[in-house]
């Protein structure tokens, strides 16, 4: 209960300051909407209208969840949202676009993660790839995603390769670096005394891989993960922008801000949000029971 009260408070203030702020985002429509109709507006009804516009600057919270909720539930149950009669995912559904993200962001990550765990063995065992892949590693992280995202695409579309892949790349693109520095740096975690003492027992290159390297970097692992999971969902929305996708929750961004839909903007990254913080609970719940296993945690 402890920790569940400062998360509560916090939320309770974002939620204030939230609808605070609607009122002067949405005000000037308001008064346009008054001053066409020649009627005064008075402040209860300024409120009730900031907090209704179909179109404001700032959605209230109440919209954003009830946009949510419209997105998400069944048409078997409404009539209306969700699935279709025949069962399948309507493409009116943030279910649908959501899963159409979350593929491109599984198979970048896992791209991500596996080249990321061999880049960091590499770096570790080598001394030619520390100093010359690891220095590329980092600067390739300071190309913006925005810049390179067009150019993998249409490198990929000019020899055949659309769809999921090119969003996946990007997802990779992403998400192995943060794997990389952690891999690096629980690779190396082993002091000289658990070195020095390896090799009284003569134990060879993978022994002392199998038997102290990898379980040391077990922790530093799982922490890379959350951070890569995160960035490859990034990725997958990112690359859904260049190519006017029609599918994923970068779709319902693009859509949105071509018909000036501000909620379904923001109901589009409060489900980005939502899958992101899925996932790395996934991720936090592996890692407790990884760590329990192997005797790091009781």
């Amino acid at each position: 209960m402890r920790s569940v009260v400062p998360v509560l408070t916090v939320v309770a203030v974002i939620l204030v300051l939230w609808y605070a702020a609607v009122i002067p985002m949405n005000a000037q429509w308001a008064y346009d909407q008054a001053a066409r109709a020649e009627v005064d507006l008075s402040f209860s009804d300024l409120v009730a209208q900031t907090m209704s516009a179909d179109r404001p600057r700032l959605p209230a919270p109440h919209q954003v969840v009830v946009e949510l909720w419209n997105s998400t539930v069944m048409e078997e149950l409404t009539g209306r949202f969700g699935l279709v009669e025949t069962g399948t995912l309507s493409n009116r559904s943030l279910i649908y676009h959501g899963w159409v993200t979350l593929s491109a962001t599984l198979v970048g990550f896992g791209i991500g993660t596996a080249l990321g765990i061999l880049l960091a063995v590499g770096i570790v065992h080598n001394r030619a790839m520390d100093r010359s892949v690891m220095p590329w590693a980092i600067a390739s992280q300071t190309i913006p995603i925005l810049a390179i995202a067009p150019m993998i695409i249409v490198v990929l579309n000019a020899v055949g390769i659309t769809g999921l892949i090119p969003k996946a790349i990007i997802s990779a693109y992403l998400s192995f670096f943060p794997v990389v520095v952690g891999m690096v740096s629980g690779l190396r975690a082993p002091d000289a005394m658990q070195l020095d003492l390896m090799h009284t027992y003569n134990a060879n290159r993978w022994e002392i891989f199998a038997k102290l390297r990898w379980p040391s970097s077990v922790p530093f692992l799982f922490a890379s993960l959350k951070v890569g999971i995160a960035a490859s969902l990034i990725g997958a929305i990112v690359g859904e922008l260049p190519t006017g996708a029609v599918a994923g929750l970068g779709a319902r961004l693009l859509s949105g801000s071509y018909y000036g839909q501000t909620i379904q903007i923001w109901s589009a990254l409060f489900a980005a949000a939502i899958l992101a913080a899925g996932m790395v609970a996934l991720i936090g719940l592996a890692q407790r029971i990884t760590l329990k296993r192997m005797g790091m945690m009781q």
